[in-house]
């Protein structure tokens, strides 16, 4: 361990070393390192100075020299850190198209300091130009484009019978949820409390799967449901013996519905055969999104199913049939709208 030092130092210099160590308004570092050059300079061990600083004896030795060179001077950090850099024009361009790109190191998209490593330029300045062009090359957004020739007269027919329904006629959107999970859990549900989300066990029981019919009828809202254990044409054919049961003698009935083969069966034919003022409509190919039921779907899951807790197929069914009763007791019509209007179906 090295010794003391016995120096002579001005009452200028010392002054200022003085005034280093005690200000609260310069660098930290700075006067840390002239506080050990004052417990040099008053004899105090490497040992001593090592204990009350914090530090090594090789930072000792290090800013001893440094001052014994180059004075108060040399106790100022030499690295000043890089230089700033500015999202120029130029170089937000570069940005945007090597973002375009696909990486050359093997993975599928971007990081902000995987390219900044690439272009040699700091993450942030990446992260800044991105978010100025909207650019969010981690997301990923799927999307199914139909296949149907007739799309086009498919779709205006549904979206007519939305925004110009025939006088007098219901509409009924009609579609089924299959193979509903009746799923129980092993271990207690422990119930949300202030700081702490409700928690599930993630052990399960499956005692078995239901299929839901439902028809949402477009000018009120309501929903008409059925539960059956298999989704067959004749569970199908059933379920719309029902819808038109539900109306008025005679009344005309147009039924959307998407191009499931039980839809399309023989008993199907043969049932609109029997009822003249019973309409299907099919959605085109691949467009199930024009059928509303499935928001009411769509809602079911994530108010019943997602967290629901079932001990059986009939305490699903009769939840999901409480469920309905209490829908359709504040059911409102959707409103059916284009979200660009530049994108008109003829």
């Amino acid at each position: 361990m090295p010794t003391a030092t016995q120096w002579t130092l001005s009452g200028d210099v010392r002054a200022e070393l003085e005034s280093l160590a005690r200000s609260n308004r310069g660098r930290a570092d700075e006067a840390r390192r002239a506080r050990i050059i004052l417990l040099l300079v008053n004899g105090h061990s490497y040992s001593t100075i090592c204990e009350r600083i914090d530090c090594t004896p090789q930072t000792v030795a290090t800013w001893k020299a440094r001052f014994e060179a180059d004075g108060v001077a040399g106790l100022r950090g030499r690295h000043r850190g890089s230089k700033p850099r500015v999202l120029t024009p130029q170089l937000e361009a570069r940005i945007l198209s090597w973002t375009r790109k696909p990486p050359t190191d093997g993975t599928t998209h971007w990081s902000t300091r995987r390219l900044g490593e690439q272009l040699g330029v700091p993450h942030m300045i990446i992260a800044r130009a991105w978010r100025r062009a909207g650019l969010q090359p981690h997301r990923l957004e799927r999307y199914l484009r139909s296949t149907d020739p007739n799309f086009e007269r498919k779709a205006a027919d549904i979206i007519g019978l939305y925004l110009d329904p025939p006088q007098h006629a219901a509409i009924f959107c009609v579609d089924e949820k299959t193979a509903i999970q009746a799923l129980d859990r092993r271990d207690p549900v422990l119930p949300l409390s202030p700081g702490r989300a409700e928690r599930h066990g993630f052990e399960y029981v499956r005692h078995g799967t239901l299929s839901l019919y439902a028809a949402l009828e477009t000018q009120t809202g309501a929903v008409l449901g059925k539960t059956a254990v298999r989704h067959t044409s004749d569970e199908f054919v059933a379920f719309l013996d029902q819808i038109v049961a539900s109306q008025p003698r005679d009344r005309e009935i147009h039924i959307i519905a998407d191009n499931l083969s039980a839809h399309k069966t023989a008993k199907v034919l043969a049932f609109l055969e029997a009822h003249p003022n019973v309409e299907l409509h099919y959605t085109p190919t691949y467009a199930s999104w024009l059928n509303q039921v499935e928001l009411w779907f769509a809602k079911v899951k994530r108010d019943l199913l997602t967290r629901g807790i079932f001990t059986s197929v009939s305490d699903l069914a009769r939840k999901l049939r409480r469920f309905i009763t209490k829908y359709n007791e504040r059911a409102k019509p959707v409103r059916w709208a284009y979200a660009d209007p530049s994108r008109r179906i003829s």
